[in-house]
């Protein structure tokens, strides 16, 4: 069976055939590359071991290092989220770590033209260069001022805490059946300046803020 960029080879020589130009096969093929991308996410999001509700295991935290990695090829951050020159997307983990050497795995890891570099901060002000914070639900009783500081700052906020998205947070991850699932506040997401796909949105529960939360 041929391979993704054989596949993609002779579809470029057929369509050429067909007389279709060649930006437009370009595009098709980028198309092709972000749908086969697109459908490992969900592989892993379906069926990656170690993601039960009973257990909390260095499983489950690879899994959802694995995710904040595929959440930032379907995220789009405004040019002035990175210093000029900068070729680092940061992603930074804000109070107690609950993952360890899971998330010193993405260390290095290539998003187009920038590297990740994964840091571990303990306070607001640290976080502010960062293009996405995992808040540990350590920092629960922060919530509210961590958004409030972060969104100026074009951050993506994730966290585990049940009603964290609600609350104003970004993302949210959840157990869902036994799997890890995720929701996403598409309104903080818009206040923060951020561009999420559509194709990563269709695999999220949408929330929307709760009273209160403040996200104006």
């Amino acid at each position: 069976m041929l391979g993704p960029a054989h596949t993609l080879h002779g579809t470029s020589t057929a369509a050429l055939a067909f007389g279709i130009s060649r930006p437009r096969i370009s595009r098709l093929q980028s198309r092709a590359r972000s749908l086969i991308g697109l459908a490992l996410f969900v592989v892993a999001l379906t069926y990656a071991p170690g993601t039960r509700a009973q257990e909390t295991t260095p499983g489950e935290y690879q899994l959802k290092a694995a995710f904040l990695f595929n959440f930032a090829k379907f995220i789009d951050w405004p040019a002035t989220s990175f210093a000029a020159g900068q070729t680092q997307l940061y992603l930074c983990v804000l109070g107690e770590d609950p993952f360890g050497p899971a998330i010193d795995a993405l260390q290095g890891k290539t998003l187009g033209t920038r590297s990740v570099t994964v840091q571990r901060v303990n306070t607001i002000a640290e976080s502010r260069h960062c293009q996405i914070v995992f808040v540990s639900s350590s920092e629960r009783r922060h919530f509210s001022e961590i958004f409030e500081a972060l969104k100026a700052n074009n951050v993506v906020t994730v966290g585990e805490s049940k009603g964290f998205a609600e609350a104003g947070g970004i993302i949210e991850f959840r157990l869902e059946e036994d799997h890890v699932r995720f929701a996403i506040n598409t309104h903080a997401a818009d206040v923060a300046g951020l561009r999420i796909s559509s194709k990563l949105l269709a695999l999220a529960t949408i929330v929307r803020d709760s009273p209160g939360a403040g996200n104006n």
